[in-house]
């Protein structure tokens, strides 16, 4: 987040975080107790069945008791940072100004730890509201190399995480993520380009491409985070 009281114009504060000057104004919206239940139900449906889209999630919450519509739903998702996962076009909204990077990992032979590492966002629901959780991962070993926890999708917190793993452990041949906003941002893949690793991301809505950390989320939630009230 930007703050209020800086000595550097707005302008250059922006540019410095790689963020629209726009986005610095923004103010956040208190969620209501009642979009906060619909939340974590739509977390639910959508962890089990991830290739559901807002029409057939309204339907899905009409089947739990919870009658809504769907520019209500889309509005959520947004918000959660979620979308239906499947192949084809607009299944992936990301920067329409931040370049995207090809995927590096098809037919590639893993087989050592620190030659790919992967990373995500996941949302997770609260007693109180919600927050996102980003890891890095070794693709080899499945070891969990850093994370970190936010209460908003800036790309902060994300690179965050990516410096520790590359202070605590060194740096990968390969870097694998989706083509969020977060990992396509010049304070993201700057870090990685300064460091020699390459980039590589997964095709839109190919879910299948980050499918280590995708386990992770479902462990995560069904183990820990749907058993504990936080």
């Amino acid at each position: 987040m930007v703050h209020k009281v800086h000595q550097l114009p707005r302008t250059r504060r922006c540019e410095l975080l790689d963020i629209p000057r726009s986005s610095s104004y923004y103010q956040p919206q208190p969620v209501s107790e009642e979009d906060k239940a619909l939340m974590r139900l739509i977390d639910r449906i959508h962890l089990e069945k991830p290739y559901l889209g807002s029409r057939r999630i309204v339907d899905a919450l009409t089947e739990h008791g919870h009658k809504t519509d769907r520019k209500r739903v889309q509005r959520l998702m947004r918000l959660m940072g979620i979308q239906a996962i499947h192949p084809g076009p607009k299944t992936s909204k990301r920067h329409p100004q931040h370049k995207i990077y090809p995927y590096l990992l098809r037919n590639l032979d893993i087989n050592r730890a620190n030659q790919v590492w992967a990373s995500d966002v996941t949302y997770i629901p609260m007693a109180s509201g919600f927050l996102y959780l980003t890891v890095i991962m070794d693709w080899h070993s499945r070891k969990v190399l850093s994370w970190r926890v936010s209460n908003s999708l800036d790309v902060s917190f994300c690179v965050d995480a990516l410096e520790e793993a590359i202070y605590r452990y060194g740096t990968p041949n390969i870097f694998n993520t989706d083509q969020g906003s977060q990992y396509t941002s010049e304070a993201f893949t700057k870090v990685l380009k300064n460091h020699g690793i390459n980039i590589s991301m997964d095709g839109k809505g190919a879910w299948r491409d980050n499918v280590f950390v995708e386990r992770l989320w479902r462990s995560v939630k069904y183990e820990e985070v749907y058993l504990n009230a936080y």
